[in-house]
């Protein structure tokens, strides 16, 4: 069975940083595309970051500048190192990885979150 694991998030001063980093593991075959979408409190689950097989990468405009993803194919890990963080950064950050399954089925498969507080 298909399991994605977060690590990283916690509470950071505005314009500390983080490095939130992403697992997928269990029954895989192959990853396609990875990426960390956030959500705060009243608001609907948004795009932060994803990066392709090809390692070509699409950042929302909010973070472009501050949050760069990377991954690690051997791994099948992917990481956000985000700087400058600002309180409007703010959400649980879930990752998500669309993979093919051993048994040759596509799946996008999410993690269960990791909070992200950014307050002085």
């Amino acid at each position: 069975q298909v399991q994605v694991v977060e690590s990283g998030g916690g509470l950071v001063q505005p314009g500390g940083s983080l490095r939130l980093s992403c697992v997928a593991s269990g029954g895989i075959q192959g990853v396609f595309d990875m990426g960390w979408y956030r959500q705060a409190p009243g608001k609907q689950r948004e795009l932060v970051a994803v990066i392709g097989i090809g390692d070509d990468t699409n950042y929302a405009d909010s973070v472009k500048g501050r949050f760069t993803i990377s991954r690690d194919t051997t791994k099948n890990a992917v990481h956000l190192q985000a700087n400058n963080l600002k309180p409007e950064d703010t959400a649980v950050y879930y990752c998500n990885a669309r993979v093919i399954t051993t048994n040759f089925k596509t799946l996008d498969a999410w993690g269960q979150g990791t909070l992200v507080t950014v307050s002085s």
